[in-house]
């Protein structure tokens, strides 16, 4: 009798014949373009089948496929490294690296990651998450593979937003200033200046890629080097040429071999193509243009909407999950337009998450007070304290894993100035299926050290708008860093109302054991009382932190427990700490918060519990605590 895997298996091969034939790239190369043709078609398939149940990234990678094929087509991977930028375009990779019977398990618990990840395969030559690092990464395994005097080809591959940010330019400035083998490809899907592409174009990069154009040029640059003035000449007569059919002026001042734009669809082009840039030498870049979500209609219609989706029927492509419940994003995009209602000071920036950090409705509604700055957090905090100087209130919509990119901003071009600043940091904490790269685990420690610096975290969805619009009316930089999704469930007042700088609230009395809870564990830390008879403190602030009310429950508790959902290390528990040794207080403290290791992609749930942080685990630590009878000492 067969298994249910066979039937799975045999089910597959009928639906993807040519797809379960290819369980690594090396399987592509004897392929003829048409058989590629017809495995770009059932990949696509089995993209959009495979994520409208597991959820993830879909229109980037459907946007990739074809690129994705023939890169692997034409190189050897992994020997030939292949960097992809951010990841999102990753899954059809992925699918042709040997782990397409894996994909049912992408970003759950034990599963595989929807990033790169080295450790997950050694097609995966970079770790990614985290955009414009592509370029920047290629360039180091060039420079390696030169010192070692190893021959391979070294591939980035790198989308037009993520090559607007600082990183990416900074890379192509170094890259073409040295003799290194590195083709950067790069993949564009949105960018205007892009005239269409059509049969003369794909003819056009076929000529400059191959092997006469490329001898002519490199020789006649050889022959006339010993003439400077009719070398110079040759060298503008190039430039113009190249530069009237094709935008990739910009790249060759910078250094490199530019080709395209050609068509990403284009598998015969593509192949073609890669192989005579593949022959060239020195730093080249292919410039492809592609569709978002390519080959899926809902996605194509609205790639935003499908470039990050839960599970889907593929058929409507209307999702499956429901929440009714307001998420904290949507909290701050509906305080932000209320705000912005009452005060015309106010202007909203984001590093290219206007969707995610809910900003669609403000966009509309004040067009004029709204700047998406691009994937470039660092510019987004100094033009955000640059707008301060000149007496705006400028509020800055950021994911609290993209503020670490920013952290010299903060300080030197915010908090030393002491500028008037609103950080609204959503995704703190952990954040479910993106996993390690996505999560917010630093921004209490890493802000906590700064001088100057308003720090709050709400307990719950109405303490949320509290806190922004007192972040709001503080007259210097303050942040409110809140957590991916839906909170408890408390009502939200549409009032634009403050709290007490500096304040905490005493939400449950007990006795024995006092919860300090900061922010999203405040509910967890209330669970857990019940069960203890145990004080619980809403503390609100990190910085300021209410002393008073500290020392008030330091007098009256044996244990005082602190809970947080934010590394240990120099978190709001350490605070609390510091504060404690210097008042020479002796009460029991116990830190409980994000461990000293990266907790990967699963559940939020699963994430907090491998943390310690959900409630069964509270208690254990509590009465762990408790039973060793310790005598009170001193928090240190």
């Amino acid at each position: 009798m067969a298994s249910r895997n066979d039937e799975r298996g045999w089910a597959a091969q009928a639906r993807y014949p040519l797809l379960t034939s290819i369980d690594y790239p090396i399987d592509l190369k004897p392929l003829t373009v048409f058989e590629l043709l017809r495995l770009a078609d059932e990949l696509r398939r089995f993209l959009i089948e495979t994520v409208s149940s597991t959820g993830g990234h879909l229109a980037a990678g459907l946007g990739v496929v074809e690129l994705t094929i023939a890169l692997h087509h034409v190189f050897d991977t992994p020997h030939d490294r292949l960097v992809w930028d951010v990841g999102h375009q990753a899954y059809p990779h992925k699918i042709l690296t040997g782990r397409r019977q894996q994909m049912g398990s992408l970003r759950s618990q034990g599963g595989i990651s929807g990033f790169p990840r080295r450790d997950e395969s050694d097609y995966d030559t970079f770790g990614t998450g985290h955009s414009s690092t592509s370029i920047g990464a290629a360039l180091g395994m060039a420079a390696a593979a030169k010192q070692r005097g190893e021959r391979r080809h070294v591939v980035a591959v790198i989308g037009d937003a993520a090559m607007g940010a600082g990183m990416a330019f900074e890379a192509l400035n170094h890259a073409g200033a040295l003799d290194l083998d590195l083709l950067v490809v790069l993949n564009d899907n949105d960018m205007s200046i892009s005239p269409p592409v059509g049969a003369f174009r794909n003819h056009l990069a076929r000529v400059l890629s191959g092997k006469l154009y490329t001898t002519v040029r490199e020789g006649g640059k050889s022959a006339l080097s010993q003439l400077p003035n009719l070398s110079e000449l040759m060298g503008r007569w190039e430039e113009h040429v190249k530069g009237m059919v094709m935008p990739g002026t910009l790249f060759e001042e910078l250094g490199f071999n530019s080709i395209g734009p050609v068509d990403g669809h284009d598998l015969d082009t593509l192949v073609t193509t890669l192989a005579n840039m593949k022959a060239m030498r020195g730093p080249r870049l292919l410039h492809v243009v592609t569709t978002k979500g390519k080959g899926y209609r809902p996605a194509e219609v609205d790639p935003c909407f499908y470039h990050g989706v839960t599970p889907f029927d593929p058929a409507t492509g209307k999702s499956r999950s429901k929440s009714l419940s307001p998420s904290y994003t949507q909290i701050f995009g509906d305080w932000l337009c209320d705000a912005a209602r009452a005060d015309e000071r106010l202007i909203a920036i984001t590093p290219a998450m206007c969707e995610g950090s809910g900003l669609v409705r403000f966009s509309k509604l004040f067009p004029n007070r709204y700047y998406d700055v691009g994937i470039a957090e660092q510019h987004a905090v100094t033009f955000a304290a640059g707008i301060a100087c000149e007496g705006g209130k400028p509020v800055v919509a950021i994911y609290s894993s993209f503020l670490q990119r920013a952290y010299d901003q903060l300080i030197h071009d915010v908090a030393l100035q002491n500028l008037d600043v609103t950080f609204a940091v959503d995704r703190a904490g952990q954040v479910g299926a993106d996993g390690a790269t996505h999560a917010g685990s630093f921004d209490l420690s890493f802000a906590r050290a700064i001088p100057n610096l308003l720090i709050m975290a709400p307990a719950d969805e109405n303490e949320c708008r509290l806190m922004l619009q007192t972040a709001y009316e503080y007259p210097g930089p303050a942040l409110v860093r809140y957590p991916r999704g839906v909170g408890p469930g408390a009502a939200v007042r549409d009032t634009l109302d403050t709290l007490p700088i500096g304040e905490g609230v005493i939400t449950r009395e007990g006795r024995g054991v006092a919860f300090l809870a900061f922010g999203s564990m405040h509910a967890r830390a209330m669970e857990a009382a019940e069960k203890l008879d145990a004080t619980v403190a809403n503390m609100r602030f990190v910085k300021p932190m209410d002393e008073a009310l500290l020392r008030r429950l330091s007098d009256s508790h044996d244990l005082l427990v602190t809970v947080e959902e934010n590394v240990v290390q120099g978190g709001a528990g350490s605070a609390v700490m510091e504060i404690l040794a210097q008042s020479s207080r002796p009460v029991r403290v116990i830190n409980l918060g994000l461990p000293d290791r990266f907790i990967e992609h699963a559940t939020s749930d699963q994430q907090l519990a491998e943390a310690g942080l959900d409630v069964p685990s509270i208690l254990r630590s509590v009465i762990a605590a408790q039973s060793r009878g310790q005598q009170p000492v001193r928090a240190c």
